[in-house]
């Protein structure tokens, strides 16, 4: 029996469909780089032009990014959504009304089914989810994720769990409350019977993937699956300039098609790899 590789790399892109900037991006990066995997805001403005390239590129996994926070809602629902149906961005107190209020949670649970079905009307393959901001980290939300998520054939999902040895860094008390939310996530995960992997990398570098860090990182990448998560675009947009206004967006797409990435992979003997692959 052949062992699997020690080491392997799943590159994959958070926010398409968030503009058409990092949609551009996003193709790019899986026609010229190394990115084989993304994950679709479906209820974003360039949603549509996100699902047009996703048909000219069948080659590239798509997974639902599941917007709970920090973005725009399907269903617009009053209970967590303001006039417009955009969720708010103070995390805490979206944390304790999710957790605390009856109708938040009902109005949540049919905006978490409502943004799988609409990503299962697409007809394209659910290869994976994870969540805007990683707020599946909360136990309400994540089990309502893999819940829901089963019944539309979800069987991989992110656990953000970043080591801080690779990264050069000693572990800071915020590692060490991080995790344990991934093990609360991690159990859950299991339980449901879906894949996960073993570490993530993108946190503490959102948003500043660059090619020397993604350089000085990848020989020291652990053993077994590692996902390393980007956030390219080709620009920022009004929308982007607000939420993002330090990201460098540009240097991650860099990170992706650059070939000096790909060497190191090889040099390093690291695998690339998908969901479906584990």
């Amino acid at each position: 029996m052949t062992s699997l590789p020690s080491r392997r790399v799943i590159f994959s892109a958070d926010d398409f469909g968030m503009s058409v900037e990092v949609n551009e991006a996003i193709e790019e990066a899986h026609r010229k780089g190394l990115l084989s995997t993304a994950s679709l805001m479906v209820a974003a403005p360039a949603f549509e032009d996100a699902l047009r390239r996703a048909q000219k590129m069948p080659s590239l996994r798509l997974g639902l990014h599941l917007v709970v926070i920090e973005g725009d809602s399907s269903l617009k629902l009053p209970a967590i959504t303001d006039e417009d149906g955009w969720f708010g961005r103070d995390q805490l107190k979206l944390g304790f009304q999710y957790f605390f209020s009856p109708s938040a949670r009902t109005a949540l649970k049919k905006e978490i089914d409502a943004q799988f079905r609409a990503f299962e009307k697409t007809g394209l393959t659910l290869d994976h989810a994870n969540a805007h901001k990683h707020m599946h980290l909360h136990p309400t939300i994540g089990a309502m994720l893999l819940k829901i998520g089963k019944n539309y054939g979800l069987k991989a999902v992110r656990t953000p769990m970043e080591p801080a040895g690779p990264l050069g860094e000693t572990p800071s008390l915020g590692d060490r409350a991080l995790e344990q939310w991934t093990r609360v996530l991690r159990t859950q995960i299991r339980t449901a019977g879906m894949k996960t992997n073993d570490s993530c990398f993108g946190l503490r570098w959102s948003g500043h993937m660059t090619p020397e860090r993604i350089h000085r990182l990848l020989p020291h990448l652990p053993t077994g699956v590692s996902e390393v998560y980007f956030h390219p675009s080709k620009g920022q947009n009004e929308q982007m300039a607000r939420l993002m206004p330090d990201y460098e967006p540009d240097a991650e797409l860099a990170s992706l098609t650059s070939p000096t990435t790909r060497q190191l992979l090889t040099q390093h003997n690291i695998t690339t790899t998908t969901w479906d692959a584990l």
